[in-house]
């Protein structure tokens, strides 16, 4: 007699996965964030006595000191890059606003200068934010460790002084001190912050157990294989620190293009301006001619047709849960061609229930195997046994009264239930091949359909099988759909869980390439192999295994309830309340701002070049070409806010399911 469970459980709050603690940099503790502050403070001082007509000396004081603070670190380091022969645009920055000062225009120096040193800081923050969450996840990996020596005692040392061979001692509850191979003893092991398993694994002689990972119930003796600067979890925060540099060559275009641009405006402004004099004209027709080409030649149009519609999709994209964290990312999101998933907490809801039941005792019906189950594994804290209580209490059964409860790490529970001994366990330490075929039947077809097996036995005799499994969120099917028909491949399954369960997941979702068992490195390398072959990958992952992954990829996109606090840092964007479905939604939305882009740089183009060669060839009245800057810059800032209306939110579920 079997049956198949449907309803889902709540993820309860113990199954949430070990992240690292949140070590954040304070904001005053960066210069950057103090002189913006300094800038900010004496502007607001001086702008009254300013617009009051205070005296000239108190507010002419505050609007000199607002220069200084909020303009000193970008001029010198524009100065330094001077030197270099750099013609940095901090420095075209700084000098703008002293020019307003000497023209009498000092209030709007004095505005510039802290709008400039504002973004400064928030970009030094934003760095600071990202190193803290790299850093924390040290914090995974215990700072102290108990080393046992030659003659049995047991001392407690830094955890990063262990050497390989070294052996420790890990007791229920503790974190494992370092990379090593098991020795000694029996425990299930929470290793989601390596693996991204959703489930502790059983350890035994033999196993590997990596730093940072919880020991489950059993006592663990350790011998340390690999050094503390070269463990798994030391290894994933170089992966992140380096596949994030590699995005700098992008960075490093941007400095390029800024360089060329204020060279040449500095150039073509004096040109425009000499050349007439040289050949006789008058000093303030020509000053009018340089002053009207700057203006009309000034990119503000074109600049304008890149923000306006990027931040209109970040606007709209927040609005439906998805956060992306610069108009960078959202542009970049519409240039993938290839998706790959993580399995457990992303394409799946990532919390253990009972999916079947598998009543071999004539006497035993569902309901009586599942309660007979659920009392014995009710102490037990174990993610399974609160799985099977769970479906218990789902089908209202009354648990009975248990007594003389153990705890097997590895094997399962062992409790007496209405004056019989219940036995509640993996099958492979529980029955025996030859004398429980039937069973064994049972416990295959379960793992052959990609579930957990768990056996029942009563006084002995095994009375039935439960399965246990995952299951996928319920719009992933659609989701993994839209995105094959959007980049034109399915999506690929990148999973640390076994094979056989890895392909039943994606055989539901219609994901036909699966990459399981996987280490943080092994997602690395299949991204860079695509990479290599010149796609643009996007990688949805959720936990610290998924980090280097995602900072890899050419975008990288983290589900937000349950992610990991470095998961979520190093993504792109960040998916807030866990729905799949706005990801192809996010995807097509980037696409379309980019063509609006393209549109708006259209017609920036076409009114720069007429207006260019208008004031060049013939003559431009300063006040027409003011007119046609601002209607041109007005036009590409319209058309780009059409991105804020709810209309243009892409929504494809109903249509793919």
């Amino acid at each position: 007699m079997s049956s198949v469970l449907d309803q889902r459980p709540a993820r309860p709050a113990a199954m949430s996965r070990s992240v690292a603690p949140r070590r954040r940099t304070r904001l005053l503790a960066l210069p950057e964030a103090r002189w913006a502050l300094a800038a900010l403070v004496l502007f607001l001082l001086a702008l009254p006595v300013y617009l009051l007509g205070g005296p000239a000396w108190l507010w002419g004081t505050l609007f000199a000191a607002t220069y200084a603070t909020g303009g000193w670190e970008p001029g010198w380091e524009g100065l330094k890059a001077l030197k270099d022969k750099t013609l940095d645009v901090d420095l075209l920055m700084v000098v703008a606003a002293l020019g307003a000062a000497t023209i009498g225009q000092v209030l709007d120096g004095a505005l510039l200068i802290v709008i400039f040193a504002t973004s400064g800081a928030l970009e030094a923050v934003a760095t600071a934010r990202t190193a803290d969450s790299v850093r924390g996840l040290l914090d995974l990996a215990p700072t102290t460790a108990t080393r046992l020596l030659p003659d049995g005692t047991e001392e407690t040392i830094d955890a990063q002084t262990l050497a390989v061979g070294d052996t420790v001692l890990v007791r229920p509850g503790e974190r494992v001190g370092a990379d090593g191979q098991v020795i000694d003893g029996t425990s299930d092991v929470d290793q989601a912050t390596i693996t991204g398993e959703p489930l502790p694994v059983a350890k035994q002689v033999g196993d590997e157990v990596f730093a940072g990972t919880v020991n489950g119930t059993g006592a663990l003796r350790v011998r340390v294989e690999r050094d503390p600067s070269d463990s798994a979890i030391a290894r994933i925060v170089r992966m992140v620190e380096e596949a994030s540099e590699t995005k700098a060559p992008t960075q490093l275009f941007i400095e390029k293009i800024e360089q060329r641009y204020s060279i040449g405006m500095v150039l073509a402004t004096l040109t425009v301006f000499g050349i007439p004099l040289v050949f006789g004209d008058e000093l303030q027709p020509a000053l009018l001619r340089a002053m009207t080409f700057m203006i009309v030649a000034s990119p503000c149009a074109v600049v304008l047709s890149t923000m306006p519609p990027l931040l209109s999709a970040i606007a709209n994209a927040g609005r439906h849960g998805v956060l992306a964290k610069s108009a960078v990312v959202m542009e970049r999101l519409g240039q993938i061609d290839t998706v790959a998933l993580d399995k457990t907490g992303t394409l799946t809801e990532g919390a253990p229930y009972v999916t079947d039941l598998r009543s071999l005792h004539g006497g035993l019906d569902d309901d009586g195997l599942l309660r007979l189950a659920a009392s014995a594994e009710h102490p037990s804290e174990h993610p399974l046994a609160r799985a099977v209580v769970a479906a218990a209490r789902d089908r209202g059964l009354a648990l009975a009264d248990v007594g003389g409860f153990t705890s097997m790490p590895g094997q399962g529970v062992t409790a007496t239930v209405d004056g019989h001994t219940v036995t509640v366990g993996a099958p492979a330490r529980l029955l025996d091949r030859a004398t429980h075929e039937p069973h064994q039947k049972a416990v295959a077809e379960l793992e052959d359909a990609g579930r957990t097996a768990v056996v029942v036995l009563r006084d002995g005799i095994p009375v039935g099988v439960l399965g246990i499994g995952d299951r996928l969120r319920p719009d992933a099917v659609a989701t993994v759909a839209v995105l094959t028909r959007l980049t034109g491949r399915a999506p690929v399954l990148l999973t640390g869980d076994n094979e056989r369960a890895a392909r039943r997941l994606a055989a539901e979702a219609g994901i036909t390439e699966v990459r399981a068992g996987l280490l943080p490195q092994d997602k690395v390398a299949a991204v860079k192999e695509w990479e290599a072959q010149g796609r643009r990958v996007l990688v949805v992952g959720d936990g610290v295994n998924d980090a280097p992954a995602l900072a890899a990829a050419h975008s990288g996109i983290a589900m937000g309830r349950a992610g990991s606090d470095l998961a979520l840092e190093t993504a792109d964007a960040v998916v807030v309340r866990d729905e799949l479905a706005t990801i192809p939604s996010v995807v097509q939305l980037s696409r379309t701002a980019r063509r609006l882009v393209i549109q708006n740089l259209a017609i920036a183009g076409a009114f720069i070049t007429v207006l260019v060669a208008w004031d060049l060839i013939g003559t431009l009245p300063l006040p027409l070409g003011v007119a046609g800057h601002e209607g041109s810059t007005v036009i590409v800032g319209l058309n780009g806010l059409r991105l804020l209306r709810e209309a243009s939110w892409p929504r494809f579920t109903k249509d793919a399911s």
